[in-house]
């Protein structure tokens, strides 16, 4: 059975925690899924770890849309979401709406994910749900803001906490299904997540969300750096420099083909 936006709502109520994991082709994709992982989402951060960009940045619209078509053909259970790149929606609700309804119509995927909390993008996630389309907020650090906050941990002043919780709030109030809250406090974290009725994903922000997310890359041991706040679970990059050497010797001393 399809995981739904509704039901990741009636899980929070019922205390059961969410999985989400990021995806950027069908293989990965594919597995994740048959691993029973509820949320898949088409980061903009497959800007980094698969294209090989610096930043979340340059990813376009139609770049995100190729990759989730993609991952869209290997999930069959779990909630597709995906992120809408940098400057795809921060103009106007009008811009959001048509860049939303493609990645919609295109991919196949139930849902966007957006970054921030401020007044315009508020009132952009509420013209989207009015409009049929299920939103996932974002607060906290938000990596499309790197020139201007780093990827420091956020929320660590009281005027900074109280700015990311009033967002968080008004997430909510807009109509989203669930929000993101990445590297901030976990007090603040629990904090949030014990007054919103929708779930809280997070990602270094500590054990009380409502489910966790990481980069997919991280887990797996992929990438050369990752955040402080990840794990990996195995370094699968180092089975694979070791199998494509092992590989290159054998068809050099001409072992392989046997």
């Amino acid at each position: 059975m399809t995981v739904t936006t509704q039901q990741l709502i009636q899980w929070k109520q019922q205390g059961r925690l969410i999985v989400a994991l990021t995806a950027w082709d069908y293989a990965i994709a594919k597995l994740l899924d048959e691993a029973g992982v509820d949320l898949i989402l088409v980061g903009d951060s497959l800007a980094m770890v698969a294209l090989g960009m610096e930043t979340t940045l340059p990813l376009t619209l139609d770049e995100i849309i190729h990759h989730a078509k993609a991952v869209r053909r290997g999930v069959k259970r779990a909630l597709l979401v995906v992120d809408m790149p940098f400057m795809t929606y921060q103009e106007s609700p009008q811009q959001a709406m048509r860049s939303a309804g493609r990645i919609l119509k295109e991919t196949g995927a139930q849902a966007v994910k957006l970054e921030g909390g401020y007044a315009t993008i508020i009132q952009v996630i509420s013209q989207l749900v009015q409009a049929g389309i299920p939103v996932m907020g974002h607060v906290g650090l938000t990596p499309q803001s790197v020139h201007q906050m780093g990827y420091r941990q956020q929320g660590k002043t009281k005027e900074s906490a109280e700015r990311i919780f009033a967002e968080a709030l008004a997430i909510e109030q807009a109509g989203a299904f669930a929000v993101v809250l990445e590297h901030i406090p976990s007090e603040l974290a629990k904090q949030i997540s014990q007054q919103l009725t929708i779930p809280t994903i997070g990602i270094g922000a500590g054990a009380y969300c409502d489910g966790q997310v990481l980069v997919t890359a991280d887990l797996l041991g992929l990438t050369e750096r990752q955040p402080p706040f990840a794990k990996s679970y195995l370094n699968l990059r180092e089975i694979i420099l070791s199998a494509v050497k092992e590989y290159s010797l054998e068809v050099r001393e001409r072992q392989f083909p046997p």
